[in-house]
């Protein structure tokens, strides 16, 4: 699991505020404000400003630092899979919880904010993708762009609707809790359709593809 502070683990203020950020609009959703903010960290709102001029500068680098501790993690995961790193990453799920959180709350407000945090998953997703085809661990597709965009939206999707189920979309969410009962409801299906594949043989496919021949790559078997 990649360490949620990267490489400033000795954290600076802005990197604390940062992190107090992450934190506070996961439990809150951003309509909590700077002042919330500033309490978390232990700094003054007038500090928060300096470091980052706004809430909206605030939550970009906060966004851009989501975003890559999920590209470092999931790269580390498809380019050196192991059975002991699976496990540990099972175990230590809920450590996770605070950035899923961010993420979730990110959609749930909606916006150009959400618009644009969703284009860069789908990047970032694409990008470990790629080092996971090549590593030799994942299958190249067609269409890497389509793939990426597919499964970020099958994810996220998946998450939004479990909290909606269980009735804690928008209020106070054990972020902890939902993450790891969710972990353990899909993983192992997930990873039997992944691996194993669902249909026996490629009838669908091959139409699709015949249907689509002219814009679809061939660099995949």
């Amino acid at each position: 699991m990649a360490d949620r502070q990267g490489p400033d683990r000795d954290l600076t203020t802005r990197a604390r505020i940062r992190d107090a950020a992450i934190d506070v609009f996961g439990d809150q959703g951003f309509g909590a404000g700077v002042r919330a903010v500033a309490a978390a960290a232990g700094v003054s709102p007038g500090l928060v400003n300096h470091h980052f001029g706004s809430k909206d500068g605030l939550r970009e680098e906060c966004d851009a630092h989501v975003l890559e501790i999920i590209r470092v993690a999931k790269s580390e995961s498809l380019t050196r899979p192991s059975a002991a790193g699976l496990l540990q990453q099972l175990a230590d799920v809920e450590e996770y919880a605070p950035l899923i959180a961010y993420v979730v709350r990110s959609y749930q407000a909606g916006g150009e904010l959400a618009r644009s945090m969703f284009d860069h998953i789908v990047a970032t997703t694409e990008q470990y993708l790629a080092d996971g085809v090549t590593a030799g661990t994942l299958r190249p597709s067609r269409n890497p762009a389509a793939r990426a965009r597919y499964l970020t939206m099958q994810s996220l999707g998946s998450t939004l609707l479990f909290l909606q189920m269980r009735g804690e979309q928008g209020g106070p969410v054990d972020w902890g809790r939902a993450i790891r009962e969710l972990t353990d409801e899909i993983m192992l299906p997930a990873l039997e359709l992944y691996t194993k594949g669902l249909f026996t043989d490629s009838t669908f496919l091959d139409a699709v593809v015949d249907q689509h021949a002219e814009t679809l790559s061939d660099t995949a078997p």
